[in-house]
């Protein structure tokens, strides 16, 4: 697959973006954009106002039905989005000079090309010291590197194997898949998503804080993200089992709910992604009262991981191939290739390429037996459809409740740190006394009816996706750059009770690393989920 070409518009403009689509003839494009201030999508073709974001900060993706154009929208201020940009420039539209050219120096390849709007002199002298050299025409410039230009991307061979089919593993075939990889895919089980990506529901959300931390900002993106792939799929409620019912996520006390008027007061948030509501009109949709108000999320909902995986997995086509029933035990490097065994040594698969994606179940080969991973168990009560008032949307405090879905209402999940996969009447009365707290109702007894799963959970509660450390190379750590890694061996793990929407960016994450393309997330957030974290803070203690 060409590589394509990286063109950078610091900011939006449809007419240049438009100009860009019509000039790739064919070819692939990346069009990353800065959007300093909302960007009104009303006269953009329809295949673009679909998939348009909410104005919320951050970076969001958005791709065309041919696959050949991606659009990076960046919301935000523009010199620090322009300083998270993980990419290399081809071309940059310059809308605008950064104080500090040399930030976008960094981002530029020998030979990229610089077309500028409008240029004083001292800002094209600056240019000119960055390794800008302008022609005649003073507004257009090839930069010419003044630091060993960075080596070559080599396009890998495009042959990988993923070890675990939950919502991590087959969203990684999937995005492979769609870059043109041939990928074989083993399982344990008979069926995909027969761990923790099987329980009947999971429900989609964002998350709020006041100083909208790393991971406030990577759940929003992992959402909005999800929300876009999954209509690619076929959608929720079609192709996906689910409803994009809304979720009124009510405050926890008094105190609570002033950070949250808070968070709404600030303005960040448009009222489609997130709308704060007041005791009255959160009590009159509850039915009950909720005197501490919530956030209504009108995109968000719950959808069964099964039918995301299954639709994930569909859209790899022929070149997924599937070994189920396999139990992949022992990884060995040989010839530039990893080899997969199962318990008798018998060879399952060999690649260039293994991505781990078997929850907790990755400790268990050699190679990431050190990575700090925890299971964590959560049981979910299912409930007959009548036990609980109903309502139309998901409803969430210290619990969640489902709408009825076939006759049944998923009310969950329990946090215990033991390995029970047994139900328990204990973590039953739990969730319904949760529940019923806040519904307004009495607890009650009910059939002991659910199901069991273990959440794979780091320290920072934030996933793990990228290339895995080997902590058997010595030597001093000062970056994460520096961390020495497997060859050909990468993780997707740890999404906790995020699943649903870690999985597409997570994976969509690992497949730009390994194709050498511009990362969907700021380099800051990309850097929060890289595998090799933990053992970097430790050698830097151990220093």
């Amino acid at each position: 697959m060409r590589r394509a070409q990286v063109l950078l518009d610091t900011d939006f403009d449809g007419a240049r973006f438009g100009a860009a689509c019509a000039a790739h003839g064919g070819r692939r494009l990346h069009y990353i954009a800065l959007a300093p201030r909302c960007v009104d999508a009303s006269d953009l073709p329809e295949q673009w106002r679909t998939q348009w974001p909410p104005c919320v900060p951050g970076l969001h993706r958005m791709v065309s039905r041919d696959g050949l154009i991606t659009l990076d929208l960046m919301i935000g201020e523009a010199l620090s989005c322009l300083a998270q940009i993980a990419a290399r420039i081809d071309e940059v539209l310059l809308a605008w000079v950064p104080a500090a050219v040399t930030v976008l120096a960094r981002l530029m390849v020998d030979g990229g090309l610089l077309q500028a709007v409008h240029l004083d002199e001292a800002q094209r002298a600056a240019l000119q010291q960055s390794g800008f050299v302008f022609d005649e025409g003073r507004l257009r410039a090839v930069f010419h590197a003044r630091r060993p230009e960075h080596a070559a991307v080599t396009a890998p061979e495009r042959r990988a194997i993923v070890i675990g089919a939950g919502v991590a593993g087959a969203a990684a075939c999937e995005r492979l898949a769609a870059r043109g990889w041939k990928v074989t895919l083993i399982e344990r089980h008979a069926e995909p998503a027969s761990e923790a990506s099987g329980n009947l529901a999971g429900i989609f959300m964002p998350l709020m804080s006041k100083d909208d931390n790393i991971p406030t900002r990577l759940v929003r993106a992992a959402y909005l993200y999800a929300l876009n792939r999954w209509k690619d799929l076929g959608g929720i409620g079609a192709a996906i089992e689910g409803v994009q019912s809304g979720v009124l996520h009510l405050a926890r006390d008094g105190a609570h709910a002033q950070v949250q008027r808070q968070i709404a007061a600030s303005g960040v948030y448009p009222r489609q992604f997130a709308r704060w509501l007041e005791a009255p009109e959160a009590s009159a949709m509850l039915g009950a009262p909720a005197p501490d108000g919530a956030w209504w999320f009108a995109q968000g909902g719950w959808a069964r991981p099964a039918s995301v995986c299954a639709a994930m997995l569909d859209a790899c086509g022929a070149l997924l191939t599937r070994r189920f029933s396999s139990s992949a035990l022992r990884l060995e490097r040989g010839d530039e290739q990893w080899l997969v065994r199962d318990a008798d040594g018998d060879l399952i698969a060999a690649a260039p390429t293994v991505i781990l994606a078997a929850g907790t179940g990755a400790v268990d080969f050699e190679q990431a037996a050190g990575l700090p991973l925890d299971a964590v168990r959560g049981q979910v009560t299912h409930l007959a459809e009548g036990s609980l008032p109903g309502l139309p949307f998901v409803v969430c405090r210290e619990a969640y409740m489902t709408p009825a879905h076939q006759g049944a209402v998923c009310v969950g999940a329990t946090y215990d740190a033991d390995a029970d996969s047994s139900l328990r009447v204990a973590s039953q009365h739990d969730n319904i006394a949760k529940i019923a707290d806040i519904l307004g109702v009495a607890p009650f007894e009910a059939p002991l009816a659910g199901r069991t799963g273990f959440r794979c959970m780091a320290p920072d509660r934030l996933p793990l996706a990228g290339a895995l450390p080997d902590p058997g190379v010595p030597g001093r750590c000062e970056r994460l750059r520096d961390v020495p890694r497997w060859p050909g061996l990468f993780g997707l793990l740890g999404y906790a009770s995020r699943g649903l929407i870690w999985a597409p960016l997570a994976a969509e994450l690992l497949a730009c690393q390994l194709e050498g393309e511009p990362l969907p997330l700021e380099s800051q957030l990309a850097a929060a989920l890289d595998p090799a974290r933990f053992l970097l803070r430790e050698r830097r203690r151990n220093a």
